[in-house]
């Protein structure tokens, strides 16, 4: 595959879209367990909302490694040690929670049966913080690879 470069307009709106979603969980009552469980629907969107935003995350990866270096037809934790690898993820913590991500996709994707509601809470309460993390050096890396600055 030839690099062609990235286009700042899918980074970007794969990556509004994804922090778009994040913003939709943080509104969800995720301070205590039991208020959370209480709306049935809440477990639901938590599922439909982090399937979706983990997506955005990975499309994103996966767009600025095949336009921006030329690497294709990878699997989820292959993008996510990809993105590290070239650079996408300086910060060492945040780079090993996507390859975590990848992980808590493939079960919310492949197990859904296996996710309970409680852990749907858990990932609300502890874990969007590494979303918006990941969005967020994405997003930098986007800016800096658009400008030539590799």
């Amino acid at each position: 595959m030839t690099p062609t470069g990235i286009k700042l307009k899918i980074v970007r709106e794969r990556l509004d879209y994804a922090e778009d979603c994040i913003r939709e969980l943080r509104a969800l009552p995720s301070d205590d367990l039991k208020v959370f469980l209480s709306d049935r629907r809440n477990p639901l969107a938590a599922d439909a909302l982090l399937r979706r935003s983990i997506e955005a995350l990975f499309d994103t990866a996966r767009h600025m490694l095949a336009k921006g270096f030329g690497v294709g037809k990878l699997e989820y934790r292959e993008i996510a040690t990809e993105a590290k690898d070239r650079g996408l993820l300086t910060n060492a913590q945040t780079a090993e929670a996507f390859r975590k991500i990848a992980g808590d996709r493939y079960r919310l994707i492949d197990h859904s049966e296996e996710i309970t509601p409680e852990e749907l809470h858990g990932i609300v309460r502890n874990q969007l913080g590494d979303l918006e993390a990941v969005a967020a050096e994405l997003r930098a890396s986007a800016r800096r690879l658009a400008s030539g600055k590799g």
